[in-house]
């Protein structure tokens, strides 16, 4: 059922002009980002062999794509999410699915499983950005392996998040809105001041998550903490529905 659940789901995204909209925005604005790093590194790398520096495409071209594009495409998500749950509770169709032999789960499950194909997608368009690289340079496999793990994680995390506060309302603007805040206070939370809260608000960040993945660094402390965030999110979406569910 979680399948028959996502395949709609997936249906109705491609059938309808945003997500290819945004697919295509996200592309153009990442593969200009692409172009201009590539022109940065071209005018840079006379001074970078002659002062025989350890810096190469990987360190000045892939991990600066890769830091700009988790922003574009926190922008660009909550617009993808927003009508997840939030436009069937507006228009009623909810109630067809609670009706169905289905569980909350199921549905919650299928929808972000949805959610994942769209993005693997678009992780697939923007491992070929860096790959096209092979054909005139020697970027580092492994480093950009662990940042394409890194950055699916953070798509994983954006979707989760996006989803259960989708759950949460009617309106899908509301939802989108709600979206952009938490996920910008995460990215942003460890530029507070070094009190003795810096410590916590540093493990809260998504950054501080997401970044040394670009270094090539795969650590698992990085790996549990975006489990648990996707984890918690699809765990009070589906509490929500179920509460709403029970409540008829």
């Amino acid at each position: 059922m979680i399948r028959a659940v996502a395949g709609r789901e997936l249906r109705a995204l491609f059938l309808s002009p945003l997500a290819w909209s945004l697919l295509g925005v996200a592309m153009v604005i990442l593969a200009w980002l692409f172009l201009v790093q590539i022109e940065s590194f071209m005018q840079l790398q006379p001074q970078l062999v002659a002062g025989a520096s350890e810096l190469g495409v990987t360190d000045l071209v892939v991990a600066p794509l890769f830091d700009s594009g988790a922003m574009v495409l926190l922008l660009l998500t909550p617009l993808l999410t927003m009508r997840l749950l939030s436009e069937e509770q507006r228009s009623g169709t909810i109630r067809l699915l609670f009706s169905a032999p289905i569980s909350t789960a199921q549905i919650v499950l299928g929808k972000y499983l949805a959610m994942l194909g769209v993005f693997g997608l678009l992780l697939l368009l923007i491992a070929l950005l860096p790959l096209s690289l092979l054909l005139g340079g020697t970027p580092d496999l492994g480093r950009l392996a662990a940042t394409l793990l890194g950055m699916g994680l953070l798509l994983a995390c954006y979707s989760a998040i996006g989803l259960f506060l989708s759950s949460l309302t009617e309106q899908p603007a509301v939802a989108a809105i709600s979206s952009y805040g938490l996920l910008l206070f995460l990215w942003i939370v460890n530029l507070s001041g070094s009190d003795d809260r810096s410590g916590l608000f540093e493990w809260l960040s998504l950054t501080s998550h997401y970044r040394p993945f670009l270094d090539g660094v795969v650590r698992s402390g990085d790996l549990a903490y975006f489990l648990l965030l996707i984890i918690a999110s699809l765990l009070m979406a589906i509490h929500h529905l179920e509460s709403r569910r029970r409540g008829g």
